[in-house]
């Protein structure tokens, strides 16, 4: 039999786009991909030749559970220098990715009677993680005119004696959005007031736009950052999803509970990736610079054209590779005597019929939404609204 926590995880909703979208293109169908949450850029040379390097002088064996000495000094380098955050390497683990550092943290954190508070729309593994364990996802809705930050007294209303913890992602994904210091301090007194901890998702981070700046939850002081778990990893600011390198930065006792959890389920993160890491954190980063300029442009370039499109109206985000367009004046129509109710219904048609594949919002608690990543070239974006554009004009 099924254990009941298995039971609980519900298949993605984005499952049934994804398997129409390969259905298509086996068939030689040319599908725009805005669904894709991965850089389209290669990982900068001097972090391949690390790893290349690493391999020829045989550094293939395990490791310390929670990462090796030089990749914890260079991220608590890191924190110290981008963040304002002093750690040492005890309050560091080293991890294979974020999303298993979330995991990690919800392993060590949550249990059941727990409750943690969610804003929504969220990162479609947040409330998963939390059921994983055992605990309950208490979501709380944001709004588009408060650029999808908490309202104070929303977080108030939904804290009870069984609340244990607030996710936090800023920017977001899938929204694009960031949290401002205004927000993010009111954040911390009531956290601090109903003694909470903070998970503070910070995988954007280098990914901000119109002079935009990064700030996080845990550097307003000693009280709030012993409440907080830093989380971060590379893949985003270094385009190195696949060498699976994320990072936790907390309090030794919860650092050293994940790492005793870690050591029982995958173990070291791959050697060579963190030689990797090494080198993507302590070397030259004008790549990120790079990249991060090139977002900005494909930014602007699909904002401005979605917003061109009648029924369609998007807000310009200002981090990660997001924007979250409202569709709620779409939604309702039909096409081919079929009604598109839903922003998955809108989904499925822009896939069959002007081949452009995206996530509904509905997958990320934010319906009358979708989700178009602009990682992906120029061309591509500018082939996908075309589609986008000439399909929605077609509904009744």
């Amino acid at each position: 039999m099924i254990s009941e926590r298995g039971r609980k995880i519900k298949p993605s909703p984005t499952l049934a786009v994804d398997s129409k979208a390969k259905e298509l293109k086996a068939k030689g169908i040319d599908v725009v991909n805005f669904g894709v949450g991965e850089p389209d850029f290669d990982t900068p040379e001097h972090i391949k030749e690390a790893a290349i390097k690493a391999i020829k002088d045989g550094f293939t064996k395990y490791t310390p559970v929670g990462g090796i000495d030089e990749l914890k000094e260079a991220i608590v380098e890191k924190l110290e220098r981008e963040n304002g955050l002093k750690y040492s390497k005890e309050n560091i683990l080293v991890s294979c990715g974020a999303k298993h550092t979330l995991y990690n943290i919800a392993q060590a954190l949550f249990g059941p009677g727990d409750e943690v508070i969610i804003p929504s729309p969220y990162w479609v593994s947040y409330p998963d993680q939390v059921l994983i364990n055992d605990a309950e996802p208490v979501i709380v809705e944001t709004y588009e005119e408060d650029d999808f930050m908490l309202r104070p007294e929303a977080l108030e209303n939904k804290i009870t004696s069984r609340t244990k913890a607030i996710i936090l992602n800023s920017p977001s994904n899938p929204t694009g959005f960031i949290y401002n210091e205004s927000a993010l301090r009111k954040i911390a007194e009531i956290s601090l007031r109903h003694n909470l901890y903070i998970i503070s998702d910070e995988i954007y981070e280098k990914l901000l736009y119109d002079g935009e700046k990064h700030i996080s939850i845990a550097s307003f002081g000693e009280e709030i950052k012993a409440r907080t778990i830093v989380v971060n990893g590379l893949s985003k600011s270094h385009s190195m999803t696949g060498w699976r390198i994320g990072y936790a930065a907390g309090p030794a006792e919860i650092i050293k509970v994940m790492t005793n959890i870690q050591s029982q389920s995958t173990s070291n993160p791959t050697s060579i990736a963190q030689k990797a890491a090494v080198a993507a954190l302590k070397g030259p980063q004008d790549c990120v610079e790079k990249m991060r300029l090139e977002f900005e442009k494909r930014r602007n370039f699909l904002v401005d054209g979605l917003n061109k499109i009648p029924g369609i109206r998007c807000k310009m985000p200002k981090g990660a590779f997001y924007a979250f367009p409202n569709v709620k004046e779409i939604l309702g129509k039909t096409a081919n005597d079929k009604k598109i109710g839903t922003s998955m219904d809108l989904s499925i048609y822009l896939l069959e019929n002007a081949h452009v594949a995206l996530v509904p919002g509905s997958a990320f608690g934010g319906e009358g939404h979708i989700r178009i990543s602009y990682a992906t070239s120029m061309e591509n974006i500018q082939k996908g609204l075309e589609r986008i554009s000439k399909a929605v004009e077609s509904l009744q």
